[in-house]
């Protein structure tokens, strides 16, 4: 449906269509996914006689069956039950056909086609002459032959009694004219039946033709010729080879032979329109056999299954992008507990007076650089917990724009256009950052020579239909555009510029990750993003955010939790992986506490039972043994309900689980001595905050 967004063009566009629709003969209505009405022509509202008022744009699907079933349509039974049984078999969104009489004498035939993911449409077509015409055809049929047997047989009685009476030969004869005329007559009905089958043929939703032995085209139906962009008569004489071109007719060629052969053929094959897009075609090939027993031709029969295609490429599309989060996230949990080992050491090392900052410190920043990778690839993934909050975008744009400047070639000017007043989006906001920056850096590499890069920020409304299309919820978002004035992308490949490990950069200039990890970022904020490209002239990136309400006044900063004081016993670590376990007991010993290891549960829980001045549990949250942290920390509050408890994890998933109905907090690996001192000083004082039981979660592969 148009909306007051829509410009001018699109409006007419869109009233040019509707006009077109009018003038079909059969009716036609869209039904969205509710189902609800979107779209419908005049021969829908005729053909099953339903007022005008019922044709609004939203009217549920049921509303309709209600209105036939109270007048009759479906015939007695209750009503209730009629029409939700065919609301039922609608909300399935499975293609069917049946036919239908109503009461007033006429007989429909409905087709019902599903849209992937969006509704179905539903085409009502009148076939009352039609089967009044083959009804006819029947009994013409059966009265030609009635009569021709009837003739027959007095022509012979005619001629063995011509001997006897010449005076009858007269009588025959005009018998014999009279049946001429007869049969003239039914062969006239007999040539319009032809031509009504030939209408009836050419409406159906397939493409058949016939070709003889030499491949030269003797029929074809319409749909047959317009798939191939002509009329009917401009097929007719020609031969597959110029019909199909060159291309296509080398795929099919070796399925002629066979079927000239005899055999009956399937195949599937593709070619390019007039527009210059791949079309697939399934194909049968049956053959005739002539009175010399030899193939005197062969019957086509074609179905389009492009759309099907374009779906199969979809699923395999949706397949592989699953394929590599669960990659992702597997591998999260090795990087992390790597990042830890290496994180801890370095820091370690760092506290030595003999440390040297000049290596020192790139090492540590490589290494967070390396945690924060891991998690911009949890985020692609959607494993990674973001943190959104109500960010003004123009705000943020702005600030970042000077590391943009810094960041782009002196030949690149960078624009900017924001809004004139504050504009919220619920998002994580170093994410959107380095999202924009990613954005950015490929717009910059599509202008080697130099250009121009807008970025606008503005806010959108997305109605029901529009959000639908987008698969995003209908509501307010903030847009932004970020536009270039480079070589632009290849058509060919836009689909796959949102493909992991993908680029049109050349090798080793770049990873193929920063679009992928961009499109997971924002489908796990709850927008989206869309690619517009022309080669030569640039290259427009839109996505939208979920608006969101200014955030409230920040409240005074609270002093943050100090250290912990001398523990009174040891610290229980639980650690199946043993360089990780040295790490922490290292930093433990660093800040003071004595350490007790366990390498699973089972030896926890032995310790646990066996030592009764265990101070803190700090526990993995997934181990070998069949006990993970979760389970550990369970019964160590059943043995010591005073025990504060940490659990430690290479995933990111939350800032909290919960436990036997206690919320527990969240820290990540890998972390360094300050982190850890803090977690200890947080789990000790939630300890006394929840009657005597803290756990802190550093989780591994989430919740269990």
């Amino acid at each position: 449906m148009a909306t007051s967004t829509d410009t001018p063009e699109q409006r007419r566009q869109y009233d040019l269509l509707l006009a077109g629709l009018d003038l079909l003969d059969q009716g036609l209505a869209v039904f969205d996914s509710g189902p609800r009405l979107v779209a419908w022509n005049k021969a829908f509202l005729a053909l099953l006689e339903l007022p005008e008022s019922l044709a609004e744009v939203g009217t549920p699907f049921e509303a309709f069956i209600r209105y036939n079933a109270e007048r009759g349509e479906y015939g007695p039974g209750d009503i209730d039950a009629l029409v939700a049984q065919r609301v039922a078999a609608a909300r399935a969104f499975q293609p069917h056909y049946t036919e239908r009489a109503r009461p007033n004498g006429k007989i429909l035939s409905i087709r019902g086609v599903p849209i992937p993911n969006l509704g179905f449409v539903s085409l009502w077509t009148d076939i009352t002459e039609q089967r009044r015409y083959e009804a006819l055809i029947q009994q013409q049929n059966a009265s030609l032959e009635a009569r021709v047997r009837a003739r027959t047989a007095e022509l012979e009685q005619a001629n063995s009694q011509l001997a006897e009476a010449n005076a009858q030969l007269a009588e025959a004869n005009a018998q014999l004219a009279q049946a001429k005329a007869e049969v003239e007559q039914i062969a006239g009905a007999l040539r319009r039946s032809e031509t009504r089958l030939q209408l009836i043929v050419d409406s159906i939703p397939a493409l058949i033709a016939y070709v003889d032995r030499e491949d030269i085209y003797q029929f074809a139906n319409r749909g047959y010729a317009e798939w191939f962009g002509c009329g009917k008569d401009e097929i007719v004489g020609r031969s597959i080879r110029e019909i199909f071109g060159e291309d296509a007719y080398a795929q099919i060629h070796p399925h002629l032979e066979r079927a000239h052969g005899g055999e009956r053929v399937s195949y599937e094959y593709s070619r390019k329109s007039a527009g210059g897009h791949t079309v697939h075609a399934r194909s049968v090939l049956v053959p005739e056999a002539g009175a010399d027993g030899e193939v005197a031709g062969l019957f086509v029969m074609s179905t389009d299954i492009t759309e099907q295609k374009a779906n199969q490429a979809a699923l395999i599309q949706a397949q592989k992008m699953e394929a590599v989060g669960q990659l992702t996230g597997g591998l999260a949990h090795d990087f992390n507990n790597l990042l830890t080992i290496i994180i801890g050491n370095l820091s370690a090392i760092q506290a030595e007076a003999s440390a040297r900052p000049e290596y020192l410190e790139p090492a540590m920043q490589a290494a967070r650089r390396g945690a924060e990778l891991i998690k911009r690839l949890l985020s692609f993934s959607r494993r990674q917990t973001l943190e959104p909050t109500a960010v003004e975008v123009g705000v943020l744009v702005h600030n970042m724009s000077h590391l943009l400047v810094r960041s782009l070639a002196e030949t690149i000017k960078v624009r900017l256009r924001l809004p004139g007043e504050p504009l919220h989006a619920l998002v994580d906001p170093h994410q959107l950052e380095n999202a924009i920056l990613n954005l950015a850096l490929n717009a910059r590499d599509a202008m080697p020579e130099g250009g121009e890069l807008t970025i606008a920020v503005s806010s959108r409304k997305l109605d029901e239909g529009i959000a639908h299309l987008v698969e995003v919820a209908p509501g307010d978002y903030v847009q932004i555009d970020i536009s270039d004035t480079g070589c632009g992308i290849d058509p060919a490949l836009l689909p796959r510029v949102f493909e992991p490990f993908f680029t049109t950069k050349p090798f080793g200039g770049g990873s193929g990750l920063g679009l992928a990890m961009v499109y997971g970022f924002l489908r796990q904020s709850g927008g989206n993003i869309r690619i517009l490209s022309t080669p030569g002239r640039g290259t427009n990136v839109r996505f939208v955010l979920p608006m969101a309400p200014p955030p409230a006044p920040a409240p005074s900063p609270s002093s943050a939790p100090g250290q912990p004081a001398k523990l009174p016993g040891p610290v229980l670590l639980v650690e199946d992986e043993p360089e990780v376990r040295k790490v922490i007991r290292l930093q433990l010993l660093g800040l003071g506490h004595a350490v007790l290891e366990a390498g699973n549960g089972i030896e926890a829980l032995a310790l646990l039972e066996a030592v009764p001045d265990i101070a803190v549990l700090i526990s993995d949250t997934v181990m070998p043994g069949g006990i993970g942290g979760p389970e550990l920390a369970g019964r160590a509050r059943a043995l010591r309900p005073e025990l504060p408890i940490l659990l430690i994890t290479g995933y990111a998933s939350g800032n909290a689980v919960s436990r036997a109905g206690v919320e527990l907090p969240v820290l990540r690996k890998p972390f360094d001595p300050a982190a850890l001192a803090e977690a200890l000083a947080e789990a000790i004082t939630a300890a006394g905050s929840t009657q005597g039981s803290a756990i802190l979660s550093l989780e591994e592969n989430g919740p269990s």
